[in-house]
């Protein structure tokens, strides 16, 4: 009998000593998130649009030191670290592509959730997020550059190429700050983005 009863008493013995491995390590859980969001939402979808006014926006290729939900720092042309208790809700490729995606709906442009399937966009914004941090080679700035490559309509046979780049400068190196000023920048270069697709 007691020996049918081990199994049963070791496993109630380790449930009391709690959780045998600590979901997402031993670092602390950072104080708050960081997102990125559109100035304003886009507007609801009303009545139809022709497929030939739609375009995808893709999420874009990043660097290596991008591909983390934490916040770059420049500190020499080969040297990047990261900024201590800075932590991305999500990849900020991520977020970039969403918020260029509403930027763009409300600038009027149709812009198609690629991720339902079904139907194809006429046109396709695709691009490499090369910066998305901090640099502090001299006086502080956050930089955000996007190379973007828009293609179609379906036929023409050719691809429209243009780099965006947009700074601000930062009083302080804190987290929140930083983010607020990634975020005021990131709004700026999708409003150019905007008016280079509708150009």
């Amino acid at each position: 009998m007691m020996k049918r009863c081990a199994p049963i008493i070791a496993a109630l013995l380790l449930a009391g000593c709690g959780p045998l491995v600590q979901v997402g390590g031993n670092a602390p859980a950072p104080d708050a998130l960081l997102v990125l969001r559109a100035d304003a939402p886009p507007p609801q979808w009303a009545g139809p649009t022709a497929v030939g006014d739609t375009l995808a926006v893709a999420i874009p290729d990043v660097p290596a030191e991008l591909q983390t939900l934490r916040l770059p720092v420049q500190l020499t042309s080969a040297t990047v670290q990261y900024l201590a208790g800075a932590s991305w809700a999500e990849q900020p490729n991520r977020q970039f592509q969403r918020l260029l995606a509403d930027t763009l709906a409300g600038a009027g442009v149709a812009v198609l959730d690629t991720r339902s399937g079904g139907v194809a966009a006429a046109r396709a914004l695709t691009g490499h997020l090369r910066e998305f941090g901090l640099d502090v080679r001299g006086a502080p700035v956050v930089r955000v550059r996007y190379d973007a490559q828009l293609a179609g309509p379906r036929g023409a046979g050719t691809v429209a190429l243009r780099s965006f780049v947009a700074e601000e400068k930062v009083a302080s190196q804190q987290p929140a700050v930083v983010a607020a000023a990634l975020n005021r920048a990131a709004n700026r270069l999708a409003g150019d983005v905007a008016a280079w697709v509708k150009g």
